[in-house]
């Protein structure tokens, strides 16, 4: 039985399960010269296909109604006719979610779970460390000593964020939306401190006694009121990286927001917003950056993850919710 998950409508503000649907098939799939048959083993989900779902333009198409939804997926080759790729083999790709699918082979790439966790190479080894480091190297190009705040810090992008700026000798301060988190990123991955957005009743005068001598780098992952108060902190020069803003991916109506020119103009600072494909030229060396500080202990990461090809949807809803500690996967 294969099962297939469709996007069956596109969602008015948060999205729900009913915008999915799930199919089953009882069928065998046959390949031919140069195709494998691939089994899903991890799927991906990330706030990022929250845009897809919408029939508005971006920098990748939108998701069609009544097909498959897309995204980083882990999956054992169980048959093939492709030269490049061995019955057994684990591959990542942008695959459907299904249980099982065809591929000519275009855009897999073998990976090596003798080395590290497969489901990392969805995570730390995967988009998410790319995006960490790339975002954070390329635009905050970071110099020791300096102070950097990250929103979302403890999810999957805002944690590798933080533990790659630790490296690099920098203060990080990580907001995120409850003690336990905090908790985490300072214990765990070595944040210097944070601020529970939950229970703060200002993140602005949080962040002038947590960063007394202002602000240097802000790696922005959720948008809206938290990165407003980050603004009012910025040091002159300071480069502020826009990853996501996951706050206002649900909003029906236009968000308000305090205008970011005066800040920028008063401190000659640099915001940018960015895709990792962007950077697809250094991903090579951002890989070997990232399997070596992870195999030598310096780089750690925490999975949310949840079991059940069938609970696809409820995980990426859960996402919105702030249910993930670091990466969210699904186990096949």
């Amino acid at each position: 039985m294969i099962k297939t998950i469709l996007l069956n409508s596109r969602p008015e503000g948060k999205p729900t399960v009913s915008n999915f649907e799930f199919t089953s098939e009882d069928k065998t799939l046959d390949i031919t010269s140069g195709e494998v048959l691939l089994e899903a083993a991890y799927v991906s989900v990330d706030p990022y296909l929250r845009g897809r779902m919408s029939d508005a333009k971006s920098y990748v198409p939108p998701f069609q109604l009544n097909k498959p939804v897309q995204s980083g997926v882990i999956a054992k080759v169980i048959a093939s006719k492709n030269d490049d790729f061995s019955e057994g083999d684990y591959v990542s790709g942008l695959l459907d979610w299904s249980t099982q699918q065809i591929s000519n082979g275009e855009g897999l790439n073998k990976v090596d779970g003798s080395k590290a966790p497969l489901s990392t190479y969805l995570g730390v080894l995967g988009m998410t460390g790319l995006t960490a480091y790339l975002g954070l190297t390329q635009i905050g190009k970071p110099v020791k000593g300096e102070t950097i705040v990250v929103s979302g810090a403890a999810g999957a992008v805002g944690s590798v964020v933080g533990q790659i700026a630790k490296i690099l000798g920098l203060r990080v301060i990580g907001i995120a939306g409850t003690d336990e988190k905090i908790d985490m990123l300072k214990d765990k991955f070595g944040f210097d401190a944070g601020i529970n957005y939950n229970t703060s009743t200002d993140i602005n005068a949080d962040l002038k006694k947590l960063a007394p001598n202002g602000v240097d780098v802000y790696f922005d992952n959720v948008g809206g009121p938290i990165s407003d108060a980050v603004l009012f902190n910025i040091n002159h020069f300071a480069r502020l990286i826009i990853c996501g803003a996951i706050s206002v991916y649900n909003e029906t109506e236009l968000p308000k927001s305090i205008s970011v020119q005066p800040f920028l103009v008063k401190n000659s600072a640099l915001m940018q917003g960015f895709i990792v494909s962007n950077y697809a030229d250094k991903f090579p060396e951002a890989m070997q950056k990232l399997a070596g500080w992870l195999a030598d202990g310096k780089l750690k990461y925490t999975e949310t993850i949840v079991d059940g090809f069938d609970n696809i949807p409820t995980a990426f809803i859960d996402l919105f919710e702030g249910k993930n500690k670091g990466k969210m996967i699904v186990k096949i």
